[in-house]
């Protein structure tokens, strides 16, 4: 018997006929039940009927997350409030959050594509599977619960929080599966080793990581120290929620993308101009089958480029996202990424993959602190080596001078949602 659904068997010209055929009916859904698709797509000059091909969205306006705040809470709505089920939404902390609804339609599509992102990263129906993800408003969690259920897993919903209990949980109910953010699976992992246990001997074989960048120095920190395979997941709440892609075990070369569901482009963030497959652009979503929020060419600010299928080969990869444009440090006149910084931290003995990056005026100039945290076997001598090594890497490899603290173990926050690594104090 196949394992793969339906539409992970389709063809590429299968694919491609079923995703233009549901381009047109989402673009005529949004436009006919939605004002700000209505206007945008009127002052653009474009209708619903002029997508004749795939490469015709490119003449659509593009959706921003301005756009969703400004219709806050339910002007992107695109089904009358009696048809929507469940309402997710964003934490707000930038302005008001972000309201996603959904549809009983949405819903059953949302656990079909979380299930065959569960599958694709090696779970099966009978494993128990432990939730970390967050949650309530946070699309994570219920996410993450509903695919394995559907999947026909057992769930166990712990959610964030309370790390030694759950470390507890994990060794209790033995669960062969653990979805969280990889930082938090950090929190965890130092947990199993404060408790005297050493994480590779849980009975977990398979880690599914998402909701922050993650690079591949900091896979293979998780995989070493716990004995798992780590595999990446992506999504956000404006598009689904998580499942709009999934790195599969077998082959961990980026994360294939459900364009059954979620039409994929990649465009020049500063040009707006639609890049060709292999180029490293900002990555934006259509939905194709979402029925109370549709969304149009939805500008995600992550970066990432798009490549062909291997694990499902009719499907397109996107390359594992590191950044997000928005996430960009400028120092000095030095474009920097967080990425940049981790994967040199991960790299320097005597340091653990702890770090925060803060941002602060001396003088006329901006000036980066790396506080870096150090492992605990690490002696005086091995902390200021870290700190040199760490500095002149920063220097050589991404061209801007910075300082470097080793601090002590612990002292540095733990994330049991979102990590924020880096604190701007520029403005205090």
């Amino acid at each position: 018997m196949n394992p793969l659904d339906p539409g992970e068997r389709m063809t590429r010209e299968e694919l491609r006929d079923h995703q233009l055929r549901k381009l047109r009916d989402t673009l005529r859904h949004a436009y006919d039940n939605v004002e700000l698709y209505r206007r945008k797509f009127d002052e653009a000059g474009v209708g619903p009927e002029d997508c004749r091909t795939l490469g015709d969205l490119a003449r659509f306006p593009f959706t921003t997350k301005a756009d969703l705040r400004d219709t806050y809470p339910f002007g992107m709505f695109a089904v009358p409030m009696e048809r929507v089920r469940r309402l997710h939404a964003s934490s707000g902390t930038t302005g008001k959050p972000i309201v996603v609804g959904y549809t009983e339609g949405d819903l059953a599509m949302w656990s079909d594509v979380m299930a065959r992102s569960i599958r694709a990263a090696g779970g099966r129906p009978g494993h128990k599977i432990h939730v970390s993800y967050g949650y309530g408003l946070f699309t994570g969690g219920l996410g993450a619960h509903y695919g394995a259920e559907r999947l026909g897993c057992t769930v166990i919903p712990a959610s964030g929080g309370m790390t030694a209990r759950q470390v507890q949980l994990i060794q209790d109910f033995k669960p062969e599966i653990i979805m969280v953010t990889p930082s938090y699976m950090l929190a965890l992992i130092d947990e199993f080793e404060r408790q005297g246990v050493d994480p590779a001997t849980s009975s977990l074989k398979i880690g599914i990581f998402g909701a922050e960048p993650w690079t591949e120095e900091m896979r293979r920190e998780i995989e070493e120290r716990a004995g798992l395979h780590a595999v990446d997941i992506y999504g956000l709440s404006e598009v689904i929620g998580p499942g709009v892609a999934q790195e599969c075990v077998e082959t961990k070369d980026g994360l294939h993308i459900w364009e059954d569901h979620f039409y994929p482009e990649v465009v020049d963030p500063f040009t707006d101009e639609t890049l060709a497959d292999g180029d490293k652009g900002e990555l934006v979503f259509t939905s194709l089958t979402k029925e109370a929020l549709p969304i149009i060419r939805y500008r995600t600010r992550d970066l990432t480029r798009l490549l062909p299928g291997t694990a499902r080969p009719g499907f397109r990869r996107m390359e594992k996202v590191t950044g997000r444009s928005d996430d960009m440090i400028i120092l000095r006149g030095v474009n920097v990424f967080p990425s940049q910084i981790e994967e040199i931290v991960l790299r320097t003995p005597g340091v653990s993959p702890h770090f925060q990056l803060e941002l602060a005026r001396r003088g006329r100039m901006d000036h980066m602190v790396v506080r870096a945290e150090a492992r605990p076997d690490s002696d005086p001598v091995q902390r200021s080596a870290a700190a040199a090594s760490i500095a002149k890497e920063v220097k050589d490899g991404i061209g801007v001078s910075v300082e470097v603290t080793i601090v002590d173990v612990d002292t540095l926050e733990r994330s049991v949602g979102k990590l924020r690594r880096v604190h701007d104090l520029r403005g205090q």
